[in-house]
Order: C-alpha cells, then sequence, then structure tokens
C-alpha cells in the first residue's frame, strides 16, 4: 500500500518517485496504429464533439483586452455559428484579471478558469500568490489554474510546493 502523499515529504518524494514514466516509443507507435484506422461517420461525429466539450478555449496574451476575451467566449458557446448542433467548450481559461468580462460574458453556461499563482513563471511570494487566487475566485473564477514553485519542485522540496498548493486551495474557498 502506497502511503499518503500528504502525510510527510518523505511519503510524497517516494510517491512521485514511483510513478510510472512515459513509454514513449509505445505511444509513439499506438498513435501510428490508431491514426490508420478507419472510423465510422457516426462515431466521428461523436467523438469531434466528445473533444469540442472536452475543451478549455484560452487566451493568455499580454494584449488581451475585455473586447478580445467577450470574442473568445462567444466563440467559446458557439464554436461554429453556421451550425448550432456544435456543443459549446467546457470552459473559458482568462488571466484573473479577465475573469469578471468571461463571467458576464458566458454567464452560468461554462466554467471560468483562470490563472493565478503569478502565472506564467510561479515565481512570487506565497503572500501574492494567495492574493492573485482569491482575487479571481472573487471575480467569477470557478477554477484557478496554478502554476507550482517549479525550482522549489525541481530540487525536491516537495514539502514546500504541497504546502503552497494546499493554501491555494484554501484560498479557493474549497
Amino acid at each position: 500500500m502506497v502511503a499518503d502523499p500528504l502525510t510527510t515529504t518523505g511519503a510524497l518524494r517516494e510517491f512521485l518517485h514511483a510513478l510510472p514514466g512515459v513509454d514513449e516509443v509505445g505511444a509513439t507507435a499506438r498513435a501510428a496504429a490508431l491514426s490508420t484506422r478507419s472510423i465510422k461517420t457516426e462515431a466521428k461525429a461523436w467523438a469531434i464533439d466528445l473533444a469540442i466539450r472536452m475543451v478549455d478555449l484560452t487566451t493568455l496574451e499580454g494584449m488581451d483586452t475585455p473586447g478580445k476575451v467577450r470574442a473568445m467566449c462567444a466563440k467559446a458557446l458557439r464554436p461554429d455559428p453556421t451550425d448550432p448542433t456544435v456543443p459549446s467548450v467546457a470552459a473559458v481559461c482568462v488571466y484573473g484579471d479577465m475573469a469578471a468580462i468571461a463571467r458576464a460574458s458566458v454567464g452560468t453556461a461554462l466554467h471560468v478558469a483562470a490563472v493565478a499563482t503569478a502565472f506564467p513563471s510561479g515565481r512570487a511570494s506565497l503572500e501574492v500568490k494567495l492574493h492573485d487566487v482569491r482575487d479571481a475566485v472573487a471575480a467569477g473564477a470557478d477554477e484557478i489554474d496554478m502554476v507550482i514553485d517549479r525550482g522549489a519542485f525541481l530540487a525536491g522540496n516537495y514539502g514546500l510546493v504541497n504546502e503552497q498548493i494546499v493554501a491555494v486551495k484554501a484560498a479557493c474557498g474549497t
């Protein structure tokens, strides 16, 4: 039985190092085999609809404007304006300061995800990261996409990373 990874840094380290690696050769071979298969029209339409319903339509550019976010939200609600049978996407993802605009644009029809915790680098104090999260949640974000302290993780300081994740989760109100 694997120890609960949240109990100690040692248990977390053991858990992370026990995770299986990716079989790149096997994955490439499987993808090549699947790409040669023929899919029936009905199954293809179902798969395309499922893929669309699983998308988080995202804009994370430094030049994002309220107008660009509204346009993206309109596209998320109706990906193909000429075909009303095309489903909407699962969510939109924006910077935290655009979460209120996204929420107003999609209402309750879609989830709003916001990047927080000093995206994209994650290089900020925990206090700044938590403030970033609280602002995004207050603006209407349903989901927070956080950036972990990659330097701490790569240095093996998994306990610190775990503590930050726990703090961010608490700041989300869940």
